[in-house]
């Protein structure tokens, strides 16, 4: 059996797939629940074109599984999806407070 653990710095710049294989884009940063220390979401960069104009979409990390064969994160997502979920600009990160937490979770259906 592979290590079950993984550095954040490889995880960051991870491909994303959908659950039919289409590349939705990469795991742009983790944010992590200061007290409990599990992460919370994957900020997922999505959009724009090479890089320049993505937005930031916080995705509950249990809905991303890794698979070994495409060597990236799939999620049970599809572009369209992501096109109304909760986002943020690079460099206009959010307050990861409760309430916040719960509009994402909400979104995605995950009991928060």
């Amino acid at each position: 059996m592979s290590n079950p653990v993984i550095s954040s710095d490889k995880v960051e710049g991870t491909t994303v797939y959908a659950s039919n294989g289409d590349k939705l884009g990469s795991i742009d940063d983790l944010i992590i629940d200061k007290r409990s220390g599990q992460v919370r979401y994957a900020a997922l960069e999505f959009g724009g074109f090479l890089g320049v104009g993505t937005d930031r979409y916080p995705v509950p990390w249990a809905m991303l599984k890794y698979d070994t064969n495409l060597d990236g994160y799939v999620v049970p997502l599809s572009e369209r999806q992501l096109e109304g979920a909760p986002r943020y600009a690079q460099n206009d990160e959010p307050t990861y407070d409760d309430s916040y937490g719960r509009r994402v979770y909400d979104y995605y259906g995950v009991g928060w």
